[in-house]
């Protein structure tokens, strides 16, 4: 008898062990899942948190940006409207170039450096093809790494990465002086490229063309101007100088608006699809617990119809 009630309880117990051992093995558990939950709703208190705090960070860089724009609108007078940099044909780039990629030291907004890498990628295939040189002088840790993956370091003669935000113009002026240290000087021309804000939801990649203002002749710079004798060399230096770092001062407000408004964005989409995934997953849960208490019931029921036929 004992030997029968033993075998019994053992055949009944098998389906349950059974039934264990292959949720274990091939799907999540119960306890599996309820820690999955938990997992994305903290996943999604941090999104939503920075969301937050990108917003509040939009607001100073657009700020920032609207006072730059008119500081810097005499610069295109000089070299025109910046270039979209989608479609781009890049001929008017003479046969030396130095190309200044503007991108962020931190990730988590969307696609903002990689479009800047992707287009730093197409330029210098361009470039090649038609035996134009250029060299880049990298701004951003993002695209360091991205930009070295891709065309390699041979192409870059210097980076600047930790760059502290909010940006100021002493802040450009400080990039300006590592992009002359570069040897901006024994180029054709400098290009910047960066992210320009449009909107909350939008933002363009652009690149500005600064050419040096060297030439003789009719080709002259500012001939319409009166200098001093033997001063105007020094004064179109220092000029040039300053010309830089007011575009760099510019783009580089641009592309920190782009940077938040883009991040801003990527976490708004991060909190849907967390909140969508706790949606599936506490189905996926009670499914479980229903099925676990189901199963429980047959238990009790089969245990008791047991004892019953003993």
């Amino acid at each position: 008898m004992a030997l029968r009630f033993t075998a019994q309880r053992a055949s009944r117990n098998m389906p349950f062990l059974l039934t264990q051992a292959g949720a274990a093995r091939g799907m999540a558990t119960e306890k599996q899942i309820w820690n999955q939950i938990q997992s994305t709703k903290n996943i999604r208190k941090i999104t939503s948190s920075m969301k937050m705090v990108s917003a509040a960070k939009l607001k100073g860089d657009e700020r920032r940006l609207k006072l730059a724009t008119p500081f810097n609108a005499w610069t295109t007078t000089l070299f025109g409207e910046p270039t979209m940099l989608e479609g781009a044909t890049f001929d008017e780039l003479p046969q030396r170039t130095l190309v200044v990629p503007l991108t962020s030291d931190s990730g988590l907004c969307g696609g903002i450096n990689s479009y800047i890498s992707r287009g730093v990628r197409d330029l210098i295939k361009v470039t090649k093809a038609s035996g134009k040189e250029v060299d880049l002088v990298v701004v951003g840790e993002k695209g360091r790494s991205q930009m070295a993956r891709m065309v390699g370091t041979q192409a870059i003669v210097r980076t600047a990465t930790q760059v502290e935000s909010p940006g100021n113009y002493n802040l450009a002026a400080a990039l300006s002086s590592e992009i002359v240290a570069a040897g901006a000087a024994d180029y054709d021309a400098v290009m910047i490229l960066y992210n320009s804000f449009k909107n909350k939801a939008v933002y363009e990649q652009k690149y500005k063309l600064i050419r040096p203002f060297s030439g003789e002749g009719e080709d002259e710079p500012m001939i319409e101007y009166e200098f001093e004798p033997e001063t105007k060399s020094e004064v179109l230096v220092d000029m040039y100088e300053y010309l830089l770092a007011s575009q760099v001062f510019h783009s580089f407000m641009d592309g920190a608006a782009s940077e938040q408004s883009s991040r801003m964005t990527a976490m708004e989409n991060a909190s849907k699809n967390a909140g969508e995934m706790i949606d599936s997953l506490t189905l996926k849960y009670n499914r479980a617990r229903q099925s676990r208490i189901t199963t429980e019931l047959i238990e009790i029921i089969s245990g008791a119809s047991a004892i019953e036929d003993s």
